[in-house]
C-alpha cells in the first residue's frame, strides 16, 4: 500500500475553513507543518476529537495519528495490503479508501454504517487460519469481554499472519484499569475516557495479546522528533502481533 501523491486542493481548504469555523483556537499560534504518509500531504494538520487535540487530521486525505503510525510501519516493513486477505473491525475510512479494490478486506462491525460485515468480535463467523491480516483500532475498550475477542482474532488470523491492534492506553501504569461497577456515561468518561469505553489499558496490553496466542507482540512507536513531523502521538503504539 503505497501513498496517494493526489493533493486535492479544494478538499485541503475546504477542511481548514471548516477547522476554522469548528476550533479556532487551534489556529492562536503558529502551527507547524507536518507530513502525512497515507497520501503524501506536506502542510499543517488539524485538530479532531472532543476535547479537541490540534494537529491531529490530515486535511488531505483525513488520516489520524494511528493511521500515519500503521502506515509508517507498512512502508518500513515493505508490506503491501493490497494483496492480503484482512478483516478489520471497527472500520476506518482511510484503510476502506486504500482497500476499495481489494475484494479481500472485510470491514466488520456490529453497529458501524460504514461495515459491510456486521459481526460479533467476540464470536467471528469465519474459519480458523482464514485471514493474512487482522486490524482492531479502538475497539477492544468498547468490548465486554476483550479477552475472548483477543483470542477470537487470533483464531481466524493465519500462521505467519500481522495483527496491528490499539488501544486507548497510559503507558505509566503496568496494568489496565477497569471496573465493571462505573456502567455511568458520564463516569465512564471521566475514568476510561470514552462514555462507552469499559477500560484504560496499561502496559500489560502486549501481555494480554499473548495470553490469547499471539507472539512477537511488538509496540510499534517512532522517535520523538519523527512523532513531530508525522503528527503522531507521544503516548500511543501500535502493537503489532504475530501467529
Amino acid at each position: 500500500m503505497t501513498p496517494e501523491t493526489k493533493i486535492d486542493r479544494r478538499k485541503v481548504i475546504s477542511r481548514m475553513i471548516q477547522g476554522w469555523w469548528k476550533d479556532r483556537g487551534q489556529f492562536s499560534r503558529k502551527k507547524i507543518k507536518r507530513d502525512c504518509p497515507v497520501c503524501g500531504y506536506h502542510g499543517i494538520f488539524l485538530s479532531v476529537g472532543r476535547p479537541s487535540r490540534w494537529d491531529t487530521r490530515c486535511p488531505n486525505c483525513g488520516s489520524r495519528e494511528r493511521h500515519r503510525l500503521i502506515q509508517l510501519y507498512l512502508d518500513q516493513h515493505g508490506i503491501d495490503l493490497t494483496t492480503k486477505k484482512i478483516l478489520q473491525f471497527g472500520p476506518e475510512k482511510w484503510l476502506m479508501r486504500a482497500m476499495k479494490n481489494n475484494p479481500d478486506y472485510e470491514p466488520a462491525d456490529l453497529y458501524a454504517p460504514i461495515a459491510k460485515f456486521r459481526l460479533d468480535i467476540t464470536e467471528i463467523d469465519r474459519p480458523d487460519n482464514f485471514f493474512d491480516v487482522v486490524i482492531a483500532n479502538h475497539v477492544f475498550e468498547h468490548v465486554d469481554d476483550d479477552k475472548a475477542a483477543m483470542r477470537e482474532m487470533f483464531r481466524v488470523l493465519k500462521p505467519g499472519g500481522y495483527g496491528f491492534f490499539s488501544v486507548p492506553i497510559n503507558l505509566s501504569r503496568d496494568e489496565t484499569y477497569e471496573n465493571p461497577a462505573i456502567t455511568d456515561p458520564d463516569e465512564r468518561f471521566a475514568h476510561f475516557g470514552g462514555t462507552d469505553h469499559k477500560r484504560y489499558y496499561g502496559r500489560d496490553f502486549a501481555k494480554k495479546l499473548e495470553a490469547a496466542g499471539f507472539v512477537s507482540v511488538e509496540a510499534y512507536r517512532r522517535q520523538p522528533e519523527e512523532e513531530v513531523k508525522w503528527g503522531l502521538l507521544r503516548d500511543e503504539c501500535i502493537y503489532v502481533a504475530r501467529k
